[in-house]
């Protein structure tokens, strides 16, 4: 995974430390220098900061100091509780911190060495789509000898500070940090993909079947490596951080450290009996200040389970941050949940693997409409349909879809002031089965994300068979920026960007000739169909000038429900369109009627019902059963 990581700003790790080791001197990094504008993208500094190295804050210093734990941390002065909750998430998983901390033993600490230490360290990020590579100094800020921004329990132990910053370095400055969002920093930790659900809108509180849901899919991503943080909508700047009589805390990202089904009661009565209890573990960034409800560290309700399931459990009672509710408590509390999906793409694995497409594209302005790529979001209907199109294919009956739309994140700093989001979101339209240029005009919409100004947008949606187009776009038209589209399926999608508007001239279109005209065909569906008595399992093909299109088959009905598609570039406009429709058959298919189609575009009527009749060229004659087919034609190829 990682043969492919990129060093960010061009500094490479290893050549550094030789360069420094054979000068006998510590590292001081260029890029992100131990000043004011490394804290700071405005306003001017409080407190005098003094940036110092680990040896000149304690005697001994260490990476790690008894192993990595998600109670090593401590958030410090900068409202950055979500990274340090990504982080706690982090530390309870190895093989991903490992991915973080590449070879941390050689960047540990040799007491017995200290020639061999050249105050260099670099850590891994998921950064827009490849991983980058971060080289920092270890000069940290201080106030009074004391690190003022993410620190450890153990003064000796600089893992999340180093960590910190290089995130800083990142964003552009430590201000930076301020109020981010934890489900970037989970994404940026993991390279997998965040899904925000919003539990109050979700009712999860009082839907049991709904919340019984929602659990198995955190136990999910649980069991399967991924990272949780859940949290409580601060609504005004007061709110921000304020303490519940429960003990929560308001405007406050929690990382969820455990999820599990609970046994109660004793022995063998709790092995028979089988009754589990739905229970989740989140931790307090802050080290401190717990949830004080049912099963809080000290309550009654810790009776009901006997001491070897406590034990397996890890339950003590500090007051260290880490606390147990049950997950109907979490829903009635806490307003928002991320969860953080590591989507597996090995074929090795015995667990679900993904498919995934990874496309770049960027919004740009133009002045021909032909070529603008920045349309706005739906509301601008003249421009809609100027943004850039992706095209996939559903393989299956129905398939589960995940998208995910990610901008290319936004770095603050003093010269460039402070990064800002736009907003963002994108469309999914199921369109003809055939399609292969860009669409011009609406079809039907089969799921569209929620528009809204965060680095990336996240949308799962299950869909039937067939062809969809995803127009990713900005709220508002010109605006400019590059983005990264993600599609997870279960089996290969083969999306791709659609980039012409009608079919390319070529040197052969004088010989060959050029499309006349476009003709959109919609098969909705047949009746009376000659059946068995089980009923026909028919399907339908459009065919014109060599094209065809073919729908699913559906089974055991004499009036089926086709739905389906095709668009045509016709080069011979005079010649019909063939909507045929045959009954699937073990051995051999049995012809139940055809029709033709002049498609004109002079046709003002859309809808047509139509009586089947048989092959004969001559005198064609009626068959049993009529098709509604739905026609639109142009001599303009960007009419559809």
């Amino acid at each position: 995974m990682f043969s492919c990581v990129k060093p960010y700003e061009d500094q490479s790790y290893s050549s550094l430390k030789r360069a420094c080791l054979r000068k006998k001197v510590l590292f001081e990094d260029p890029h992100f220098p131990a000043t004011d504008d490394s804290l700071y993208y405005k306003g001017t500094p409080g407190p005098t900061v003094r940036w110092k190295r680990p040896k000149d804050i304690c005697e001994d210093p260490r990476l790690f100091v008894d192993g990595i734990s998600s109670h090593d941390l401590h958030q410090g002065q900068v409202g950055n509780c979500w990274f340090v909750a990504a982080c706690s998430s982090l530390a309870s998983r190895e093989s991903l911190w490992q991915k973080v901390i590449p070879d941390w033993k050689e960047q540990e600490w040799d007491p017995e060495k200290p020639e061999a230490y050249a105050g260099i360290f670099h850590f891994h990020f998921w950064r827009f789509g490849e991983w980058v590579d971060v080289v920092i100094d270890d000069r940290l800020p201080t106030v009074n000898n004391q690190l003022i921004y993410c620190h450890s329990n153990s003064r000796n132990e600089f893992w999340c500070a180093l960590v910190e910053k290089a995130y800083a370095k990142l964003a552009g400055c430590y201000q930076a940090l301020d109020g981010g969002n934890t489900a970037d920093a989970l994404v940026d930790f993991t390279g997998g993909v965040s899904e925000p659900i919003d539990l109050t809108e979700g009712d999860f509180a009082n839907d049991e079947a709904k919340r019984n849901q929602l659990f198995e899919r955190v136990l999910k991503v649980h069991s399967r490596g991924g990272l949780i943080s859940a949290s409580i909508k601060a609504v005004t700047a007061a709110d921000m951080e304020a303490r519940l009589a429960c003990g929560l805390v308001k405007g406050h990202a929690y990382a969820v450290t455990d999820v599990r089904k609970v046994r109660l009661g004793h022995g063998l009565l709790a092995f028979f009996k089988s009754e589990k209890l739905d229970m989740i573990r989140l931790r307090n960034p802050w080290g401190e200040r717990e949830w004080n409800g049912p099963w809080s560290d000290t309550s009654e309700e810790w009776q009901k389970v006997s001491k070897s399931e406590r034990e397996k459990m890890g339950v003590t009672v500090q007051d260290d941050g880490e606390f147990w509710m049950t997950f109907e408590d979490m829903c009635r509390y806490f307003t928002d949940i991320i969860k953080c999906r590591l989507l597996n793409t090995s074929y090795l694995s015995i667990h679900k693997t993904w498919e995934e497409a990874r496309l770049r594209g960027a919004w740009t302005r133009h002045e021909d409409p032909q070529l603008n790529r920045s349309g706005g979001c739906i509301n601008h209907k003249d421009t809609f349909f100027q943004n850039p199109q992706y095209i996939f294919e559903v393989r299956k009956p129905e398939d589960e879809v995940l998208v995910c739309l990610q901008q290319q994140p936004k770095r603050s700093t003093r010269q460039e002031g402070k990064g800002e989001n736009l907003a963002i979101g994108f469309d999914i339209y199921k369109v003809e089965e055939n399609r292969q240029y860009r669409m011009h005009s609406l079809q039907h919409k089969a799921a569209s994300s929620i528009y809204i100004n965060s680095r990336s947008v996240f949308l799962r949606t299950d869909q039937p068979e067939g062809r969809y187009v995803i127009i990713p776009t900005t709220f508002e038209p010109g605006h400019t920026g590059e983005f990264l589209l993600r599609v997870f399926t279960d089996v290969p999608s083969n999306c791709r960007e659609l980039r012409h508007d009608e079919p390319p001239r070529t040197c052969w279109s004088s010989l060959c000739g050029y499309p006349q005209q476009v003709t959109q065909v919609h098969v909705l569906g047949a009746a009376g169909l000659k059946d068995s008595q089980t009923g026909a399992n028919s399907y339908v093909i459009i065919k014109c000038e060599g094209d065809k299109v073919r729908s699913t088959v559906q089974k055991g009905t004499s009036t089926p429900e086709y739905n389906v598609k095709g668009v045509f570039y016709r080069k011979k406009p005079g010649q019909p369109i063939t909507v045929q429709i045959w009954n699937h058959r073990v051995l051999k298919d049995e012809f139940l009627g055809q029709v033709h189609l002049k498609a004109d575009p002079d046709d003002l009527q859309a809808l047509h019902t139509l009586h089947l009749r048989d092959r004969s060229s001559r005198q064609p004659s009626d068959l049993p059963g009529t098709v509604a087919v739905r026609i639109l034609s142009s001599a303009s190829l960007t009419a559809v």
